[in-house]
């Protein structure tokens, strides 16, 4: 019986990281939860008070757990550029399941699944909202949204890419990170191009005056 939440966090630490290397050929299932437990010399019952209501939860609980250890693997960022912090940031919330990535790719069919898009939202806000944090920014404006829409496509992007990716140290991914950093970057430039275009133009009643 668990004694506070703390221990609870800890059981499902500790089942979801043996349960790893089990989910490539029982997928997100209790059967794999179940033999992650066992590997962790625990019965069978203790997956079940780990995830008691869908084995499902395991993969939002990872994802958390994964955020977490971002944070603290990525460290301090404050000496970088910002686009290198996010780079830096989306590099650790990867390389940290490298040795998982076929678990990774179970969790994201999952995820797909039109049953768990709440959990899929839930899962991706967290941890865009989480690397701009580590990044640095506070903002509560517009830019709050603006932002963490603009990395959740990259972020989605960069992770689909490192699934297939079979190049020497994933050196492929951070490739193609950068460039999608590097597009979004040069937003703000273009829309003050756009601005300042506009500026120029003539009002309509101008335009339709004879």
């Amino acid at each position: 019986m668990m004694n506070n939440q703390a221990d609870l966090e800890k059981l499902r630490t500790q089942i979801i990281v043996a349960s790893l290397s089990h989910v490539p050929f029982d997928g997100w299932t209790m059967k794999a939860l179940k033999r992650g437990a066992t590997d962790c010399g625990l019965d069978n019952a203790s997956a079940l008070l780990a995830f008691p209501v869908s084995a499902t939860d395991a993969i939002e609980y990872h994802s958390q757990l994964a955020d977490k250890n971002m944070v603290r693997e990525a460290g301090d960022l404050s000496s970088l550029s910002v686009r290198k912090r996010v780079a830096k940031a989306i590099r650790c919330r990867l390389e940290q399941n490298i040795a998982h990535r076929e678990a990774i790719r179970r969790a994201c069919s999952v995820l797909t699944l039109p049953a768990n898009a709440p959990m899929a939202a839930r899962c991706l806000y967290r941890t865009v909202d989480t690397i701009w944090y580590a990044a640095g920014d506070r903002s509560s404006d517009w830019n709050f949204y603006s932002k963490r829409g603009l990395l959740a496509g990259i972020y989605c992007a960069t992770l689909i890419y490192w699934l297939d990716d079979t190049s020497t140290n994933t050196n492929e991914t951070w490739g193609f990170l950068n460039r999608r950093i590097d597009n979004v970057m040069q937003i703000p430039m273009i829309k003050q191009r756009i601005s300042s275009f506009i500026g120029k133009l003539p009002r309509p009643p101008q335009i339709m005056r004879p």
